[in-house]
């Protein structure tokens, strides 16, 4: 077996919404600090991890290893439009076999996402970085995981999963904008 480190991103809204009501990630979520925090990690990162709405739009985004998770292939298949991307339908195969087509058998694993691939890998995460814009509300939006809602906080999500906050680093004073390392409670998990 190898060993793979996960590591989950996501930057929400007071009300734990990572996308408005159309499904994009409004201006309002993005932040000088966040941003370079989210860059330095996925450049630091082995392999990308997304469903098809998620993509970083980055410089470096065309040189990032990734697997994108779609209904549209079988199991695993290429990429036509990005030379370095995998597809995969998780009903076809299984993660370490998507990983193994990707190139990939140990380092770091970076998912950014969306509430679905969040959910995937949410008893594999390592480590879970939760950036809040705590002044930002997107009223009818997208939570950033299944059962985020007005009753149901990012943290209570992640802390029903066995997550306990670690540190916290402030990325936009100006904004109140910071991030929280969720880790794992339990003995990490080779895969």
């Amino acid at each position: 077996m190898t060993k793979l480190r996960i590591e989950g991103y996501v930057i929400v809204s007071a009300d734990g919404m990572l996308a408005d009501a159309s499904n994009a990630m409004p201006p309002a979520l993005k932040f000088p600090g966040d941003a370079a925090f989210f860059s330095q990690a996925l450049d630091g990162a082995d392999l990308i991890v997304h469903g098809r709405n998620s993509y970083e739009d980055q410089p470096n985004s065309p040189k990032r290893r990734r697997i994108v998770v779609t209904g549209k292939v079988a199991g695993l298949a290429p990429d036509p439009e990005k030379p370095l991307s995998t597809l995969w339908n998780p009903a076809g195969a299984s993660f370490e076999a998507a990983c193994e087509a990707a190139g990939v058998s140990s380092g770091t694993v970076a998912v950014i996402g969306g509430p679905v691939v969040f959910e995937m890998f949410m008893d594999r995460y390592d480590t879970f970085f939760l950036s809040m814009a705590p002044h930002v509300s997107l009223p009818g939006g997208a939570p950033c995981f299944p059962g985020v809602g007005p009753d149901r906080s990012p943290q209570q999500v992640l802390t029903a999963h066995g997550y306990t906050p670690a540190n916290q680093l402030m990325l936009d004073p100006a904004h109140d904008v910071s991030v929280t390392a969720w880790k794992r409670n339990a003995e990490s998990s080779l895969y």
